[in-house]
């Protein structure tokens, strides 16, 4: 079992906490250690209100979060990072690359799907990424409790 996996997105507010979240939720038997981390972190911003409201209707009791900003050092002490977009894997492999081979989309086993940002797009926007991470998040369980 990997023991620190952390997600990736750009702000840290929308995706990768809701991620967080779910992944710490599916693998709560596990000693996996769940955190996530922005590219262009709004540093210590609390996760957005909408993200919130949509994990809050799911069912969900978000912890609290605080942005932090993706640091070479997270990334060398992840076992796994799991990302939103194909950029964002050239944005961690810039970072370090000798982080290749632990970095994969959060989508992979939905063909490498990529999760578009809702930021900013309103609540069906916030539905739909959750709808995405939520599927993904199931399919590496699946895979990680193994």
């Amino acid at each position: 079992m990997l023991e620190k996996i952390l997600v990736v997105c750009i702000g840290n507010i929308c995706r990768s906490p809701t991620a967080e979240n779910l992944l710490r939720d599916a693998l709560v038997h596990s000693k996996a250690q769940v955190n996530s981390a922005g590219i262009a972190a709004l540093v210590d911003s609390p996760i957005e209100p909408t993200a919130r409201l949509v994990l809050e209707e799911q069912g969900h009791i978000p912890r609290d979060h605080k942005a932090v900003q993706l640091t070479r050092q997270s990334i060398i002490e992840s076992d796994l990072i799991l990302v939103m977009e194909k950029r964002h894997l050239n944005v961690v492999l810039d970072i370090a690359p000798e982080a290749r081979g632990k970095i994969f989309l959060l989508g992979k086993w939905q063909d490498d799907r990529e999760i578009g940002d809702p930021y900013r797009q309103g609540k069906p926007a916030f539905v739909h990424a959750y709808t995405l991470i939520k599927e993904a998040v199931h399919a590496w369980a699946l895979r990680l409790e193994r």
